[in-house]
């Protein structure tokens, strides 16, 4: 399968100052190594706070990287320019998660999904930029007069509806999905959940789908990352993840997860302590302060463990995963 995305040790620090004026870096992301296939959806999931919608804008450039490289259809931009990056923006949007703070308040509906009509100069008239503001409202299920009306005339799932059809407006192959469907009613989910599925198959839409959900991820997504304090710490196909997770904290994450059959539950792993600052984040593994796994070898408190394969074909950055 082609890779549509790729990252390599992406890094995106934000310096910071403390109340006495000492300058540090807050490690939101750090050496991300990733690839996305064309037409697969991809979860990144972990606690929040964790790095994910940081690692999502940072592969749309929407944050400039700290370091590493970034690669898009075969194309690094790294360091386009801006003017040279807007021209690929049209091929990567972003699906936002709250659904009442990503549309301008002052701007109509189609004002809003025909912005990038606009500005990828993607239809001739207005006539052919309301017939297609039309269409696109159509196809996520919204009437055509609703191009009229406001933001704040439409309720949370409606607002997220808008905001799909603006990002399918220029026709993009990649969409990061930032938790679109945490800030709505549990009725809305499933319907937005079933919008997009329904559009990646109509489209071919490649999915990054970043959610603290973990259940949507297990029926949307065809592989899960699994992040911790900036970093990947497991990358598996759904189901080998959600059967036999690897890593300690992947193991922790899903023992949460509820199960209506008593037969199937996992064993709750109740982790210890909190997550270290990324302001000063521990030598060696950085879960090592709140693993659970007993007799840790020493590595684990002075080495930093890559990605490596294991039995079951995952990938963990674990020394003592099998």
């Amino acid at each position: 399968m082609t890779t549509l995305v790729r990252a390599e040790k992406l890094s995106m620090h934000f310096p910071t100052k403390n109340a006495w004026g000492k300058q540090s870096l807050v490690r939101a992301v750090t050496e991300v190594d990733l690839e996305i296939r064309a037409g697969e959806t991809l979860g990144l999931v972990g606690e929040s706070g964790c790095g994910k919608s940081t690692l999502g804008r940072t592969i749309l450039r929407l944050l400039e990287p700290t370091a590493g490289r970034i690669e898009i259809l075969g194309r690094d931009i790294t360091n386009l320019s801006r003017r040279t990056l807007r021209s690929m923006r049209r091929e990567m949007q972003m699906i936002f998660q709250d659904p009442y703070a990503s549309l301008n308040p002052r701007m109509s509906i189609g004002q809003a999904v025909g912005e990038p009509l606009d500005i990828h100069e993607l239809v001739k008239d207005k006539a052919e930029r309301a017939a297609r503001v039309a269409e696109l409202l159509a196809r996520v299920g919204l009437r055509a007069d609703a191009a009229e009306r406001y933001p704040h005339e439409f309720s949370g799932g409606q607002r997220q509806r808008i905001g799909i059809a603006r990002a399918l407006a220029s026709r993009p192959k990649f969409i990061v999905c930032d938790e679109p469907i945490s800030a709505l009613d549990v009725s809305i989910q499933a319907q937005i959940v079933n919008l997009l599925e329904d559009l990646q198959e109509a489209d071919a839409l490649t999915y990054l789908f970043i959610s603290h959900d973990l259940k949507v991820v297990q029926h949307l997504c065809d592989r899960v990352a699994v992040m911790y304090l900036g970093r990947i710490v497991e990358l598996a196909d759904a189901k080998t993840l959600y059967r036999q997770p690897k890593h300690p904290y992947s193991q922790a994450l899903l023992s949460a997860v509820p199960r209506i059959d008593p037969k199937a539950r996992r064993e709750r792993i109740i982790l210890q302590g909190d997550v270290p600052s990324p302001l000063a984040p521990p030598p060696g593994c950085p879960f090592h302060p709140r693993c659970p796994v007993k007799d840790k070898p020493k590595a684990c408190f002075e080495e930093l463990p890559n990605l490596r394969v294991l039995s079951n074909g995952a990938q963990a950055a674990c020394h003592v995963a099998e």
